[in-house]
């Protein structure tokens, strides 16, 4: 019997973990598949071996692991593999193939351009965008920004949008915000580039908030799953059998 396992990233905030769990339950609503189960790679229950036990005390013979992920960093790489690898040798028998992050998609960035213009309003020439990627150390990842940088330039037919990080590159958040700020009449719409609520996310508006209390014309967009594009993504990965997205482990 198929089945499918959702990983999150997972947070120790409640009422963020409760967001993404209703994010994945419309997810699972959608999708004819007779298992499904969510878990997270970390801070948050239950963890991928409980979720892949569940899967197969339901009878599941066959699991697609579905990782709610926007680009191929480490934890697609490394870290979730890693962790099946282990549940698969106390379950041998049990065929698992693996979805691959969401990369960078026409919707998705389309999905940012909407939320842009919903937080924004109309994008003018006295608007900026400052796009905050998670940032890493894996070298493969900063060509994806980039691309992300330009597809965003094209959607608003704008030069100005540019992209820190938040952890393990540069320019850091400081950095980016200090840049932007330079042009002190313009607009500033700070985008960051997450699939969810939690920490990160947090951080990031904590600082808009501290700028906003100085008077900066400087707003936040909200993280990327509280638009109605990311759901249907989700759910049409996991309906059609793309075998050029599937990693077997």
């Amino acid at each position: 019997m198929k089945a499918i396992l959702y990983i999150a990233h997972g947070t120790w905030l409640k009422k963020e973990l409760e967001e993404i769990k209703l994010f994945l339950q419309r997810i699972i609503e959608k999708n004819s598949v007779p298992i499904q189960e969510i878990c997270f790679l970390k801070l948050a229950e239950p963890n991928i071996a409980e979720g892949f036990q569940r899967c197969v005390e339901k009878g599941a013979t066959e699991i697609t692991v579905v990782p709610l992920f926007l680009l191929p960093a480490g934890h697609i790489k490394i870290d979730i593999p890693n962790a099946l690898e282990e549940v698969k040798r106390k379950y041998p028998t049990v065929k698992v193939t693996m979805k691959d992050s969401l990369g960078v998609q026409k919707e998705i960035l389309d999905a940012v351009c909407g939320l842009i213009k919903n937080k924004g309003g109309k994008f003018s020439q006295h608007s900026s965008v400052l796009i905050v990627g998670v940032g890493g150390s894996d070298e493969t990842i900063q060509p994806l920004y980039q691309e992300i940088v330009k597809g965003i330039k094209l959607r608003l037919e704008t030069k100005q949008v540019t992209i820190c990080y938040l952890a393990k590159a540069e320019p850091n958040l400081e950095q980016g915000l200090e840049q932007v700020l330079k042009d002190e009449e313009s607009k500033i719409i700070v985008v960051p580039y997450l699939l969810f609520p939690g920490f990160l996310y947090n951080l990031v508006k904590k600082q808009v908030n501290k700028l906003q209390k100085l008077g900066k014309d400087i707003l936040i967009t909200d993280p990327l799953s509280t638009h109605s594009t990311m759901e249907n993504i989700f759910v049409e990965s996991t309906k059609i059998d793309l075998k050029s997205d599937e990693i077997a482990i």
